[in-house]
């Protein structure tokens, strides 16, 4: 990801007018007060810092506070290192020097010809170095994230260097390697590329495909196209212009031995647009049945090509398009007022680079290629107690779609979008439509493509505050008084879209200290053809000779950690808790009594879980070390949403790949190379259970440890026909709420609400219907 940038959504109003030195100096702590225009000098953490041991840095070496903090269109910007934080997503100029560094380090010309770049990553360090940088090398410096040691901790004078890894497809020699290159801040930075960076390591990956590119997708399209049995399959179906054909590749997934990596394949979903000017042609409407085609993605030449059968195209179906209007045969609806979001005085948060501060949260954002969105070292600022760690990683690192039709092409329907294609690589720039609004902070992301060169996706992440109803209220029936606090949240965001669907990532922090993870998932039905007359009982008619299968949707969401624990520290451990009814007798003599139930998961074997909505099943990672004010240890937990376990049976081929869909919870003891729960390259995978399913063999103990937890949701979804053209959101997710965290409520903090007594209703209330109609007062 690339520096952040300052702007409002185009969707949204003007941006407000910077604060004034005035307004921003009425924070409170001395955190703000010194990043703020107009501080205090004397209230600079970094002045008052007298114990810092001489091999640190010199101080001096960072930007005054006074002349370095700014407020760019209302959003207060805290003091930017000069050097980049240890988790700060790679700049282009480390892309770049990553690429050519390996580039150069090939034996021969064909070799360093033949690499395809699939994938530059971050090294995310050891959370030692993590801690160290947060502690004295970046603000908020918070040297309580250091163990302390007799004589005081010993502080390097630099971080180590920062490290890119790269997943590197040899086009000539099939061949996968991952290399890992050091970087500099003069190589990336200062001299722009011109001197490389320096090979660590480098290793060829046998047997695995890794991820597809869109470059690969384009080429296949064409070849497609190009082949002359296709187009005569197709102008069977009475389409001679190849413009309106779409090829969709996708992976082949592993089905038998004929999917073994060994080649580099796909097999594309054909579909087919109508001859209309319609600017937003739906294509998915009119899927092409009854063609195989295989693909070899190394030399782009068609291996297979049969068809099977003549099934006609569906016909043109006048609703098929999603545009506005009279182009889709309707009319848009005229009732719909303006509603604005403002924030006059700007956005509450505050932003230094990727580091944000919120309400008591705070936290850093950070990209990937592969999982797009990851939350980094997120904590909670508790008055006397400080800053109290939550997790030091929040991710989504896995998504499976299998299809619950048996007919070809469907039963092959089960991608990895994170694992075969990236969700981060898919992800949309915001600016391309009103996805947020309000006050809002983007962050773009960089990325290389297939040949090596940097792209850069403009306002990748969006930054906001969000109104979110009530958080608590009553009103004592005595006195008539009554208190009410209203809800906000901050949402951290991205929207990808893989082939037909779009899906959207989303955490949101509330004022009362719980994370809500979710996912929304909207966009077109991959659908298909029916002969006249026909059905299916596998999906759903939606229109004539168009159908929709019956399928689910799987995420993985991997969370790192660290309730009250400095970074490494093993001081965790997991509890299941189920509601029971009391047995029958002297302790139920009124048969109503139920109590709640923990158990604590000792091993990684025993902690393969499941929901159960029947007992109100629940988990708790909890510190062993820090107790509260009842006595009791202090702890989050996770709280299910609606959820589902896989609708296929035990031998389905998908699941030798995505065994970790057999549960709903996994708990690990952290390991730096474990993050991948199908295993790093799921695409054509011939091996049974590899990833989470395997790591937790291993049976490591969990009663205190540093604590992975690995929720597996989704949902199944039966096609309705108002699912066409488009498919509404769809929401689903789960809570990572305090349990005995806080000593109370942080829900009481929050300010009263203020309103205008004199309410109005604006002429608007209705009288009761008369005659079938609502008339106005």
């Amino acid at each position: 990801m690339a520096a952040t940038q300052e702007k409002a959504t185009p969707c949204c109003l003007d941006a407000a007018p910077a604060k004034s030195s005035a307004l921003l100096r009425k924070a409170s702590d001395p955190m703000r007060d010194w990043t703020v225009s107009g501080s205090d000098p004397s209230q600079d953490p970094i002045r008052n810092r007298a114990a810092v041991p001489t091999l640190i840095r010199p101080i001096e070496t960072l930007p005054a506070p006074s002349t370095n903090t700014t407020a760019t269109k209302g959003i207060p910007v805290m003091l930017r290192a000069q050097t980049s934080h240890p988790l700060e997503p790679l700049s282009a100029a480390e892309i770049s020097v990553a690429v050519a560094t390996v580039r150069a380090a090939g034996a021969t010309p064909e070799v360093r010809d033949s690499m395809r770049f699939v994938e530059v990553a971050l090294v995310e360090p050891d959370k030692h170095v993590v801690a160290l940088a947060d502690a004295y090398f970046f603000p908020p410096f918070q040297p309580s994230l250091l163990p302390r040691t007799k004589g005081g901790p010993m502080i390097p004078s630099k971080l180590p260097p920062r490290q890119a890894r790269l997943v590197v497809y040899n086009k000539k020699s099939n061949e996968t390697s991952i290399w890992i290159v050091e970087l500099s801040e003069v190589h990336a930075a200062t001299r722009g590329g011109h001197h490389r960076g320096k090979v660590i390591s480098s290793e060829v990956v046998p047997d695995v495909q890794p991820p597809m590119d869109a470059m690969e997708y384009a080429e296949c399209e064409a070849v497609v196209k190009d082949f002359p049995p296709f187009r005569e399959a197709m102008k069977k179906r009475g389409i001679e212009d190849m413009d309106l054909v779409m090829v969709d590749p996708w992976c082949a997934g592993y089905h038998s031995e004929a999917d073994a990596p060994s080649r580099r394949l796909a097999k594309p979903l054909i579909f087919c647009r109508t001859e209309s000017d319609c600017p937003m042609e739906n294509g998915y409407a009119r899927p092409v049945e009854g063609i195989h085609v295989l693909v070899d993605m190394q030399n782009m030449v068609v291996l297979e090509f049969e068809d099977r059968k003549l099934v006609p195209l569906p016909p043109a179906d006048p609703l098929r398009n999603y545009t506005p209007g009279e182009t889709r045969g309707g009319v848009d609806r005229s009732d719909v007022k303006p509603l604005q979001i403002i924030q006059p005085e700007g956005p509450s948060f505050r932003v230094n680079g990727h580091f944000v501060e919120w309400q008591k949260w705070n936290f850093r954002i950070g990209f990937t290629s592969k999982e797009g969105l990851v939350i980094y070292s997120v904590a909670y600022i508790d008055g006397s107690r400080g800053r109290r760690p939550v997790a030091h990683r929040l991710s989504f690192v896995e998504m499976v779609v299998p299809y619950g039709d048996p007919n070809a092409p469907h039963y092959r329907k089960n991608a990895f979008d994170a694992g075969e294609d990236g969700l981060g690589k898919n992800a949309h720039s915001l600016k391309k439509g009103c996805d947020c609004l309000g006050y809002i902070k983007y962050f773009n992301a960089h990325f290389t493509n297939f040949t090596g060169g940097v792209e850069t996706i403009e306002n990748c992440v969006c930054l906001h505050e969000e109104d979110h109803g009530i958080l608590w209220k009553h009103q004592d029936w005595r006195t008539g008084l009554a208190e009410v606090r209203r809800s906000r949240r901050l949402t951290v965001s991205f929207i990808c879209t893989v082939a037909n669907y779009e899906y959207g990532f989303y955490w949101h922090f509330y004022q009362d200290g719980h994370i809500e993870a979710e996912v929304k998932l909207t966009g077109i039905l991959s659908l298909g053809a029916l002969q006249p007359g026909e059905t299916r009982k596998y999906g759903t008619t939606i229109a004539p000779g168009l159908y929709a299968p019956v399928h689910q949707h799987f995420f993985v969401a991997r969370m790192d950690m660290a309730v009250d624990s400095k970074p490494g520290e093993t001081f965790n451990q997991v509890v299941e808790v189920n509601v029971k009814v009391e047995e029958p007798g002297k302790n139920n003599v009124h048969n109503n009594a139920f109590y709640a139930e923990e158990k604590l998961l000792k091993s990684e074997l025993q902690a393969m879980r499941d929901c159960n909505p029947l007992s109100a099943r629940h988990w708790i990672v909890r510190n062993t070390r820090n107790v509260n004010r009842t006595g009791q240890l202090t702890g989050y937990k996770l709280v299910p949403g609606s959820n589902c376990l896989p609708l296929a049976g035990s031998e389905a081929k998908f699941l030798r790949r995505a065994a970790f869909l057999k549960h709903n919870l996994w708990v690990t003891s952290y390991a730096r190379d474990e993050v991948y729960p199908g295993g790093e390259f799921p695409n054509q995978n011939p091996r049974i259970g590899e990833g989470l399913a395997t790591w937790v063999k291993k049976n490591r103990s969990l009663e205190e440890a540093d604590i992975v937890l690995w929720y597996v949701f989704g949902v199944t979804h039966i096609p309705r026909l108002e699912d066409w053209p488009v498919m509404p959101v769809e929401r689903i997710g789960f809570t990572l709420m305090p349990h005995g965290f806080f000593n109370c409520s942080t829900a009481v903090d929050v300010p009263p609400n203020t309103c205008d007594l004199d309410l109005k209703d604006n002429g608007m209330t209705a009288k009761p219907i008369q005659n079938g109609l609502l008339a106005k007062l």
